[in-house]
């Protein structure tokens, strides 16, 4: 059987796009070839998507057990039988699945050489999570190796990174990209008892055609893992490339004896991992005439006391060497001589923070944030030597989320343009850079009580994390009105040595008594309470529950009578 030709728009993009210069000169190099391992399963029809072919949220969604089975048929060249199975016997959890799944299934059943037996209980789980274990399992018995015979299921991981099969070795959450990268690596192995590759089989048996063995045969990079660094890339001899932080404002930053110790990394054909996209490759020329491969507008090197594949002893050297990862979660760091480092995005957009906010606290909203577009990213892998606990996120107040340093919101200034741009720093004397070394909080101090500010309700009273406090509308005759399960629903406030924010009077808050000898926090005489559905700072989900809690604006907030 082919294995079918479907291309997915992606792997029509082979051609890596010139990075953004900066204001130093870098002109433009020849673009080079660059193809994604997501791309050429694409093109051997092994993984074809869903809608949109093999978009990014395709590639990132969690793999399932049905899927995997799918996938491993196609690779054994096995599919079309599966397809064609007539037999009734097959797993008893399949209902849930279409018809031609079900066929699949009972193909599966009956036929457990192909990798897939399920549980003792005859079961499946077809919808259930894959995971790296149980594909590298699948893939292994591919190559002709036996579970029980050959190796035992607690023990795969090892015996596969014996054989030849490395990339699922460290994936805790697999995700349809690991398919792709695990598939190729499989096709590359050697088949046991085999001096040619699982590739050349498939081409002897008429699965695969010859000219495909091409795609195969490109240099890649590679993606590797050690304690230390955690993934990061490397060349196609698995020397591991690196990025230089000075690099973000001049990319001919590294010259002479630096050069001597960090080697640029100039291929230009070559295939990259499937978690890298291959648009964020591109390449320029230096001054000296020199072509340097980049990774989202970043030039590569390697590092000349890296001895041998895996090395990574360049990794965070003066603090302004680092390691690849995938994406960089993010996250990167910058360096000017005149502000030392600082983070920045993916792409070396700088990041700021806003003096005037409180941990937990966004106080820029409305015009502000026009001039100050927030930044999140989804998922941070912190740079080396910045802890990964110091990242987090803030849901605003308009349920938009934007991640945090140390608590602390992290913006963009509009006025940036270029990578290595840093126009907002010192801006109205509250905007600045975030040096991960020196960064500590901003002057901002944060009180007990401090206030919040939200486009749709504006300013309200917030606890020194920033959850909203509330007043309930009935506690104006009683301020005792809220017992029983609704102080489950609405938990007091109260703090013994309470403080204020600067725009907030102190002689405006009290403290009540009630009548079960609870001490609660006032304002205006108004008790203060939380509300149990709001999880994270900024959320106001209690604003105008039954009509009778609400935030509290201080400035329009009248006296409890």
């Amino acid at each position: 059987m082919q294995i079918a030709k479907k291309v997915s728009a992606a792997s029509l993009i082979l051609l890596g796009i010139i990075g953004v210069t900066t204001a130093v000169t870098a002109s433009a190099a020849e673009a080079p070839k660059v193809i994604s391992e997501t791309d050429i399963v694409g093109q051997l029809g092994l993984l074809q998507g869903e809608g949109n072919g093999l978009s990014t949220e395709y590639l990132n969604r969690s793999a399932t057990r049905l899927q995997a089975a799918i996938i491993s048929l196609r690779l054994q060249g096995l599919e079309k039988a599966a397809l064609t199975y007539q037999g009734t016997n097959s797993f008893q959890d399949v209902s849930g699945v279409s018809q031609q799944n079900q066929t699949i299934l009972g193909y599966l059943s009956t036929h457990p050489e192909a990798g897939w037996q399920g549980t003792s209980d005859h079961m499946f789980n077809p919808l259930g999570p894959l995971t790296a274990q149980q594909f590298d399992k699948v893939l292994l018995e591919a190559l002709g190796y036996k579970q029980g015979v050959d190796f035992d299921f607690v023990q795969v991981t090892e015996f596969a990174e014996k054989h030849g099969l490395t990339r699922l070795a460290n994936v805790a959450a697999m995700k349809n990209l690991h398919l792709a990268s695990s598939m190729l690596e499989a096709l590359k192995a050697m088949p046991r008892n085999s001096s040619k590759s699982y590739a050349d089989k498939l081409v002897s048996q008429g699965t695969m055609e010859a000219s495909e063995l091409e795609l195969l045969n490109k240099p890649s990079l590679k993606l590797m893992h050690n304690e230390a660094a955690g993934s990061y890339l490397t060349d196609e001899k698995g020397m591991t490339l690196y990025e230089f932080s000075k690099d973000v404002a001049d990319k001919n930053a590294c010259a002479a004896q630096c050069l001597a110790n960090w080697p640029i990394y100039g291929s230009h054909d070559l295939v990259v991992p499937a978690e890298f996209q291959a648009t964020d490759f591109s390449a320029f020329t230096r001054t000296d005439g020199k072509e340097q491969l980049t990774y989202q507008g970043w030039p590569l090197y390697t590092f000349v006391k890296d001895t041998k594949p895996g090395d990574t002893l360049g990794n965070n050297v003066n603090n302004v060497w680092f390691t690849i990862q995938p994406s960089n979660g993010g996250i990167r760091i910058g360096t000017k001589a005149e502000l030392g480092n600082y983070f920045t995005d993916a792409n070396g957009k700088a990041l700021y923070y806003y003096d005037l906010d409180t941990k937990g606290i966004s106080n820029c909203a409305g015009k502000c944030i026009e001039k100050w577009p927030i930044f999140y990213a989804p998922s941070i892998t912190a740079p080396p030597g910045v802890k990964q606990a110091d990242f987090g996120t803030l849901v605003r107040s308009d349920g938009k989320l934007q991640t945090t340093y140390k608590g602390y919101p992290l913006y963009y200034w509009v006025s940036d343009k270029l990578m290595g741009d840093t126009t907002g720093q010192d801006v109205g004397h509250v905007w600045y850079v975030v040096d991960p070394a020196k960064f500590i909080g901003t002057k901002a101090t944060n009180t007990s009580v401090k206030t919040s500010k939200s486009d749709s309700l504006g300013t309200y009273l917030t606890d020194s994390n920033g959850m909203a406090l509330y007043l309930f509308a009935k506690d104006k005759l009683d301020p005792n009105a809220c017992v029983g399960n609704c102080l489950v629903n609405w938990p007091i406030f109260y703090d013994a040595n309470l403080t204020v924010s600067s725009d907030l009077i102190k002689s405006d808050f009290g403290v009540l008594t009630r009548k079960d000898g609870t001490l609660q926090s006032t304002y205006k005489g108004w008790p203060l309470y939380y509300w149990i559905k709001d999880q994270y700072p900024g959320d106001t989900t209690g604003q105008n529950v039954s009509k009778v809690w609400f935030v509290i604006n201080p400035a329009q907030q009248s006296e409890r009578s």
